[in-house]
């Protein structure tokens, strides 16, 4: 698997492009003037101690704060998506997985690093295309293996870190596959959480942090835990003390 990184990403989309692609997905007509109509006035200006340059247009980047923005780069990097797909991937059940992508957190999937290395190209490739640029200091490639594995993958001639660990979307995965050192950062978290919990606050109150706070932060992904005899035992055991601190 790799860990794709895009150079500010958000910063990068550029406007031109990004019409194309709502275009293309149906967006048209008064919808499309509507979006158009928050970037065409769009200025900037380079500030330098007391120095001010004169304004110059905007023709990259998405607005920050802007609640459309995310669902606009949702669909531009559904097309580079769509672009770069192959018959590389990873069996799950009937369906074969190629990539994972939560807005800008991007992981590549293929049963091998000669295929991987192919997705990765092509998907470089697209996101060049389309005004994007690949961070190859931040991109990293691991292995599901036991074993230790190599697996020398590129970007425009820059070989990618391979890791034994990575953290997406919060989740720690290790080459291993296993979970276990994930749930025991759920635990401590959900543990640091409960510990502000302050005595003097009503039985109500500290059930609804306990609801709240240390259940979510405690089960955050766990729908990705294989529940072995351990797992079970260690997150009941602190469930337990956990009820028992708050009363």
């Amino acid at each position: 698997m790799c860990f794709v990184d895009l150079e500010k990403a958000f910063d990068r989309v550029p406007h031109g492009i990004l019409w194309e692609v709502l275009w293309e997905y149906g967006v048209r007509g008064p919808l499309l003037r509507a979006v158009r109509s928050l970037y065409n006035r769009s200025r900037s200006l380079v500030r330098i101690a007391s120095c001010k340059s004169d304004l110059f247009p905007v023709h990259v980047g998405l607005r920050q704060g802007c609640p459309l923005s995310t669902v606009l780069f949702i669909v531009f990097m559904d097309r580079i998506s769509r672009r770069s797909q192959g018959l590389e991937g990873v069996q799950f059940g009937d369906h074969r997985i190629s990539s994972l992508i939560f807005a800008n957190d991007v992981v590549l999937l293929a049963p091998s690093s000669l295929d991987l290395q192919h997705a990765l190209g092509r998907f470089a490739a697209e996101c060049e295309a389309a005004g994007m640029s690949v961070s190859t200091s931040k991109s990293e490639a691991m292995v599901l293996d036991r074993k230790k594995v190599a697996c020398i993958l590129q970007v425009g001639g820059e070989v990618l870190s391979q890791v034994e660990e990575f953290k997406y979307l919060w989740v720690l995965f290790t080459s291993e596959g296993r979970m276990d050192r994930e749930i025991d950062r759920r635990i401590s978290a959900a543990v640091m959480r409960s510990v502000v919990v302050k005595k003097e606050l009503s039985r109500k109150a500290k059930l609804s942090i306990y609801q709240s706070i240390y259940i979510p932060t405690l089960t955050y992904g766990h729908e990705l835990w294989v529940m072995t005899e351990r797992t079970h035992t260690q997150t009941h055991h602190e469930n337990v003390n956990c009820k028992k601190f708050h009363g």
